[in-house]
């Protein structure tokens, strides 16, 4: 696959079209995967000093959508039409998340892709999600 947006672009368009997040950004962008960082802050912790399931579901859903933006170029228009997560373990405190995304399949009009979310450092995913996006139409 193509790379259309590299890291500095997609960590620019993010800024832009999406400054509620200032906490998530891109750190690498290669032919196979995105890895998206969420750095973590107290408000993204539940009771016992956790990491919240909520805070996880929307890396994995920022983190696929970039993954497929850096295959097709900028898309603020595309959208999440099923999604599944599993929680496997609990994230280590103190330690940012990693999603781990690669684009199973690229489409004219869906996308389907895939993250392991790993504690910083960490060896075993604390969380496995696959999504399936919905590409607009190019209207030319």
């Amino acid at each position: 696959m193509t790379i259309q947006m590299d890291r500095d672009s997609l960590n620019a368009f993010l800024r832009s079209e999406f400054p509620q997040v200032p906490f998530i950004s891109v750190d690498t962008v290669a032919r196979e995967n995105v890895v998206v960082r969420l750095s973590v802050r107290d408000e993204h912790l539940r009771p016992g000093g956790t990491v919240s399931g909520p805070t996880m579901f929307g890396l994995a859903d920022v983190a696929i959508y970039l993954a497929i933006l850096a295959r097709i170029g900028p898309v603020a228009l595309a959208v999440t039409t099923n999604a599944s997560i599993d929680f496997m373990r609990k994230p280590e405190a103190g330690r940012d998340l990693l999603a781990e995304c690669r684009i199973l399949k690229l489409g004219r009009v869906l996308a389907v892709g895939e993250a392991l979310i790993y504690s910083e450092g960490g060896e075993e995913p604390v969380a496995r999600c696959s999504m399936t996006y919905s590409i607009p139409p190019t209207r030319g």
